[in-house]
């Protein structure tokens, strides 16, 4: 640990160097839960500014994947066949690449908006046969491996680049976080051009800066509890909280991805622990609120780079959440037009087959009418 918090204060100084990481709006969410089965769930949320038009897929077991060279162009890097059959969620077009989602064996995570630090590797000449592009960076873990310890071992194998996407308008400066159903969580982080894998216990993930920075600033919340405190005495006066909630006073409720770490990391760490895995899929919807953007609380300017930009003032929405249940196999979904959940079943699905199958979310909300 005390190696962790040197490299945090390295990091720490060097924010300044960095661009305007810690002002700027992206504001993806994510967090773990364990059920009293043994389970963990994980949930996520993606806001951003520039409609992702994402959908479900499903990528099967045997599907023949091309991954980008320098050039980003599709075949121009590494190839492979997925062993693992993988649901989540797509974007902007691109099926083939998930930005979000869980393999059959329960490895799941997500690619979260990492601007200002992302900076990927350099693939030197005859090489961009060993590298794929930044945004095929959790595809190509969720269809080859099932736990932490072989992410660790692979991925210094491979070169991962920062190519330009062109249904995004551009690179995608993204990092990692992975969990698998061991328990062990993972972030994978691109910084000056080297791969940065960290052990991350908490399970939480936000935007920048870098994780050890979010972990080194933690401690400074240790205070804070769901109990309420101890009341307050004064010369024989009584001074009891005003209301409950007190034990939390002081938890940050702003939307910069440094406060919502600590908001995510202490109401997960605070939720109930008497609940299946089953049940915690309801809990983390319920946490994820926390988290959903109120439309119009984030603007982003014209030309703004942070949540995807536009050539006009614009805002910040949360576009869908997600919850993954790696014992029991459902990858739940709402979105911002239809909060209705939406849910893959791996036991219901065709996992083998060798293609893409991709769902559309744009379903209708089913509304209930009360009769008396």
């Amino acid at each position: 640990m005390a190696s962790l918090l040197r490299r945090s204060l390295a990091i720490g100084l060097g924010i300044g160097l960095m661009g305007s990481g810690l002002n700027a709006a992206q504001a993806c969410t994510s967090f773990m839960l364990q059920g009293n089965d043994g389970g963990r769930v994980y949930g996520r949320t993606m806001e951003f500014a520039k409609p992702l038009n994402s959908d479900a897929v499903l990528i099967q077991r045997g599907t023949a994947l091309e991954g980008a060279g320098p050039s980003g162009q599709s075949g121009s890097g590494l190839a492979w066949t997925s062993r693992y059959a993988v649901v989540g969620m797509n974007a902007v077009g691109v099926d083939d690449m998930v930005v979000d989602g869980m393999n059959e064996r329960g490895m799941a995570g997500g690619l979260l908006y990492f601007d200002g630090y992302a900076q990927f590797q350099d693939v030197p000449s005859g090489k961009a046969d060993r590298s794929i592009a930044s945004w095929q960076l959790l595809i190509y873990v969720l269809s080859n491996f099932e736990s932490i310890a072989e992410v660790k071992q692979a991925l210094p194998n491979i070169l991962v680049n920062g190519s330009v996407l062109q249904a995004f308008g551009g690179p995608v400066p993204i990092h990692m976080t992975l969990h698998d159903r061991s328990g062990q969580s993972l972030s994978v982080e691109y910084i000056k051009g080297e791969l940065n894998m960290l052990d991350n216990p908490t399970g939480v993930y936000t935007n920048d800066p870098p994780l050890p920075y979010h972990l080194a600033a933690a401690g400074n919340y240790a205070n804070l509890s769901a109990m309420p405190p101890a009341e307050m005495r004064i010369n024989g006066l009584s001074l009891p909280p005003a209301s409950s909630g007190a034990g939390l006073h002081g938890l940050p409720g702003d939307f910069l991805a440094t406060s919502r770490f600590i908001r995510a990391l202490i109401i997960s760490r605070n939720a109930p622990t008497n609940l299946s895995s089953e049940e915690q899929v309801g809990t983390a919807f319920h946490l994820l609120g926390q988290f959903d953007l109120p439309p119009g609380s984030i603007g982003i300017p014209p030309g703004g780079a942070f949540g995807g930009g536009s050539s006009k003032p614009t805002y910040e929405i949360t576009e869908w959440s997600v919850v993954a249940d790696q014992k029991n196999g459902t990858y739940s979904i709402t979105t911002f037009e239809n909060p209705d959940l939406r849910q893959l079943r791996f036991a219901d699905l065709p996992l083998a087959g060798g293609e893409i199958k991709v769902m559309p979310l744009n379903q209708s909300q089913q509304i209930t009418t009360l009769q008396p």
